[in-house]
């Protein structure tokens, strides 16, 4: 309440404050910098702990850390994304492209010259290599009318580069084999 440009506070908000004020006197490390902060002191000056190997209270903890693998999704015949299970091995064809951690298939776009270059990446592939590049050129050359499409192999990292934006087309081509 404010009468003739003065404010008037409450006893009790006025206790509140002169307490908080009297705690940041008292405790000047609240607003300072590490630099400011009290050195170490040797062991037997801090208070004993004792360590417990599993309390009941630490189901609470557990609840709040990040989980260390991501589960298995749950068998549904049809997913609502779209996402589709791996379901071959790659035992007939003789290459495998093996999913990520977080259960997709890994095919990427990397732009490079600010945009102007796009280059599509299938990794973690296994097995024949050429074999897999040439069904996937194949793909991508089909639905580009026929056009040749330049790739690159690298055998030993198990990557495939195609020239062009073309991860939708791969992606939705290795769901449909399995991969």
């Amino acid at each position: 309440m404010a009468t003739s440009g003065k404010i008037l506070l409450s006893s009790s908000l006025c206790q509140k404050l002169s307490q908080f004020a009297r705690q940041i006197h008292m405790h000047p490390a609240l607003l300072s910098s590490f630099r400011s902060s009290r050195e170490v002191q040797e062991l037997d000056k801090y208070p004993d702990v004792e360590v417990l190997t599993n309390p009941p209270e630490w189901r609470f903890v557990e609840r709040l850390l990040p989980a260390e693998t991501v589960p298995q999704p749950a068998e549904k015949s049809k997913y609502p994304s779209g996402w589709q299970p791996q379901k071959e091995n790659g035992s007939e064809l003789g290459y495998y492209v093996g999913r990520t951690k977080n259960h997709m298939v890994p095919v990427y776009l990397h732009t490079k010259f600010r945009g102007q270059r796009r280059i599509t990446v299938v990794r973690r592939v296994q097995g024949d290599i050429w074999s897999l590049e040439k069904d996937l050129r194949a793909v991508v050359e089909k639905s580009r009318n026929g056009k040749l499409c330049a790739t690159r192999i690298n055998e030993l990292s198990g990557q495939i580069h195609f020239h062009g934006d073309h991860v939708d087309l791969l992606r939705d081509y290795l769901k449909e084999k399995g991969f």
